[in-house]
């Protein structure tokens, strides 16, 4: 089992492949650590492959995962998370922004007692167009779920091997793996971290990824408040919808009672659907909560830190 594992996912990068480990390397070499470098090529259509395949004729300590086209981040950091062996895995993009002098003191910080270390790039050397709604992104989430890092979206991170082993990484939820390991009571810490100006290459994130950002913000804030307690949620919501169905309904009857017609009120089709709304709001709570239970049964064993 290495010391580190040093996980690097590629888009169309092959300009940065050799400089980027050549850096890497001078920088573990000095720690005295067992390494291997994990690049995942996801999808490149330039000569991003070749480039790690040459360094891997040269250095066995070069691994390469190759996907058949783009799959994004998460997918490239999921299946680097499943093959990596270190004991700590070091995440860092592979477009040179990210500087690997920084590794040594991610490694202090995780052996500080630390699960998980995030970056925070304070003096971020990208356009405003993408530090203004970064920034409104990152105040946003911690708002939402708690966890007190200013940024969520950079890729430079030190994870211990047990936090990259629990966590499950999907769609676009690569940017709330703090948050997820924070649920999950792993202790997550901020590292103020150097970045670099881009030199080759341009950046692959447009606009849409805002869109897919809020969409990824409201699973996590299930995720993070409702996830082991969904009739808290689903049940308060029926609750609310049935009552002020039930109460309509009160007032219908009293009508009723009185001889007023009731039957063409749009408040008795509009009662009538409030109740049915909670009842499904409240039995969606229940199945959710079955399963919940029946899950948790299942990972006991697996989120217990240590056991005597």
């Amino acid at each position: 089992m290495p010391d580190l594992t040093i996980l690097i996912p590629l888009y169309n990068e092959a300009r940065n492949v050799r400089p980027l480990y050549e850096e890497v390397v001078r920088v573990v070499t000095r720690l005295e650590k067992s390494y291997e470098i994990i690049y995942v090529d996801d999808g490149s259509s330039d000569g991003t492959y070749d480039e790690v395949r040459a360094l891997h004729s040269q250095d066995k300590n070069v691994r390469l995962i190759r996907h058949r086209r783009n799959f994004g981040k998460a997918q490239a950091l999921s299946n680097g998370f499943s093959a990596a062996q270190g004991q700590v895995i070091i995440t860092m993009d592979g477009d040179l922004q990210d500087d690997p002098e920084e590794i040594p003191r991610f490694l202090e910080k995780i052996a500080q007692g630390y699960d998980l270390v995030s970056g925070w790039k304070t003096n971020r050397q990208d356009q405003w167009s993408k530090t203004l709604p970064s920034k409104a992104f990152n105040a946003i989430t911690r708002w939402v779920s708690g966890v007190k890092l200013h940024d969520f979206n950079c890729g430079f991170k030190a994870y211990r091997a047990d936090v990259v082993k629990d966590v499950d990484v999907y769609g676009e939820m690569h940017r709330y793996i703090p948050v997820i390991a924070a649920r999950e009571g792993f202790k997550v810490g901020e590292l103020a971290v150097h970045h670099r100006a881009r030199l080759h290459g341009r950046s692959k994130y447009g606009i849409t990824r805002l869109a897919t950002g809020v969409f990824d913000l409201f699973t996590i804030a299930f995720v993070t408040k409702y996830l082991d307690r969904p009739l808290h949620l689903f049940g308060s919501i029926g609750t609310v919808l049935f009552s002020l169905g039930f109460i309509a309904g009160l007032y219908l009857t009293y009508l009723w009672y009185i001889d007023v017609i009731i039957w063409n009120r749009p408040l008795l089709i509009l009662a009538v659907l409030f109740m049915l709304a909670g009842i499904q709001f409240f039995s969606t709570g229940l199945f959710c909560e079955l399963l919940v239970r029946l899950n948790r049964h299942k990972r006991g064993v697996e989120r217990v830190r240590e056991q005597w």
